[in-house]
């Protein structure tokens, strides 16, 4: 089982979908860490050598690019900052309802949550 910044890789899949599970990494950049590390994007992860992940990890470590809890850590900072500013973002957070500009006479459950409905106990 590969462990890269603290997240299990799935074992089945392809490395280049693999690299997706960590926080931060999408398809584009997991392309770009491939490339960098000399790994073939179509390798299974339990097809990789310990060489293979090792020049994996440092390949992260030496792109400059924020993953798992530093990257958590900023966008928390971030919506915190936000919230304290009393900007009309970190208003909408506080409050649980869409940032960008959605409607939420309908939709919108996803942040509102489930319908309250008045007068049932």
């Amino acid at each position: 089982m590969a462990r890269i910044e603290g997240v299990d890789l799935p074992t089945k899949k392809q490395i280049r979908i693999a690299l997706t599970y960590i926080y931060g990494i999408g398809h584009a950049r997991a392309a770009k860490l491939l490339e960098m590390a000399e790994v073939e994007p179509t390798t299974r992860v339990f097809q990789l050598t310990d060489v293979d992940i090792a020049r994996l990890r440092e390949a992260i470590q030496s792109s400059d690019i924020r993953v798992e809890g530093d990257l958590r850590k900023e966008v928390a900072m971030n919506i915190k900052r936000l919230i304290d500013l009393g900007a009309l973002r970190g208003i909408r957070h506080r409050r649980g309802l869409p940032v960008r500009g959605q409607r939420t006479h309908t939709n919108a459950r996803t942040r509102k949550g489930p319908r309250r409905v008045p007068g049932r106990k």
